[in-house]
């Protein structure tokens, strides 16, 4: 059973490393194609955010290598695979809930990581990267890692998901943490500036916080941003950059 679980660990978090490499760099040659100097003189720091992230995603592997066990040999997981297990409704409901409890615990963790003593252990770490790159999405600290990396594996302990759901909520974790990063925005104005674009968070958004610091801490959404009083905004970024 041991090895089972480290061969699920291990695998995971090469998978999740795998992933990674494409997604951010994907999105790096994107940024070459749109925005061709963006990433001029960054490479020492470039190589710096894919060394933490693949750092990270051997820790990110790890819950969720047992988490993939314990589904597979022990039923220990709330994931299903057939379609008759609950109502067809559930399952946009579920993905919405996922990232919901998700982004909520991932705005006040990350608040959390600014306060001044965490900020110098770790998150700073992920600051460094200035201006950030389409490689910094998981260039972490290990211990703001690890924050990161038990939301998604404690929820399907807890909350029923389709595994179609589940990778849809994945690729979405994916795809916004590094176009989030990746230093301009590849949303139409329409969005950004639009009204959803007033609850949902794109590169424009989130630049702000690596320009301030001090607000924009969400990750899909501006609600706990608009609530506790930390969003400032869009600023002139989308305008400049897309």
């Amino acid at each position: 059973m041991v090895a089972a679980i480290l061969y699920s660990a291990v695998a995971m978090s090469v998978i999740v490393g795998v992933r990674y490499l494409i997604a951010s760099g994907g999105f790096a040659l994107a940024t070459r194609l749109r925005q061709p100097g963006l990433y001029r003189g960054l490479d020492r720091q470039i190589a710096r955010e894919i060394s933490w992230s693949l750092a990270s995603a051997f820790i990110y592997g790890i819950p969720a290598g047992v988490v993939a066990w314990g589904w597979q040999a022990r039923g220990w997981t709330k994931i299903y695979s057939d379609m008759d297990s609950y109502p067809l409704w559930y399952l946009p409901l579920s993905v919405i809930v996922y990232l919901a409890v998700h982004d909520t615990w991932f705005y006040w963790t990350h608040r959390w990581m600014h306060r001044p003593k965490l900020f110098r252990i770790a998150h700073a770490v992920h600051h460094a990267s200035r201006p950030p790159t389409a490689w910094a999405a998981m260039s972490f600290h290990p211990w703001e890692a690890l924050t990161g990396a038990v939301v998604i594996p404690a929820l399907v302990l807890l909350v029923p998901i389709h595994v179609g759901a589940l990778a849809v909520v994945l690729s979405i974790m994916t795809v916004m943490g590094v176009s989030n990063h990746m230093g301009w925005e590849m949303f139409p104005r329409a969005l950004v500036r639009g009204p959803a674009g007033r609850w949902l968070i794109t590169a424009t958004h989130h630049q702000r916080h690596h320009d301030f610091y001090n607000c924009n801490y969400g990750l899909y959404f501006r609600v706990w941003d608009r609530l506790c009083g930390t969003d400032k905004g869009l600023g002139d970024f989308a305008k400049v950059k897309a």
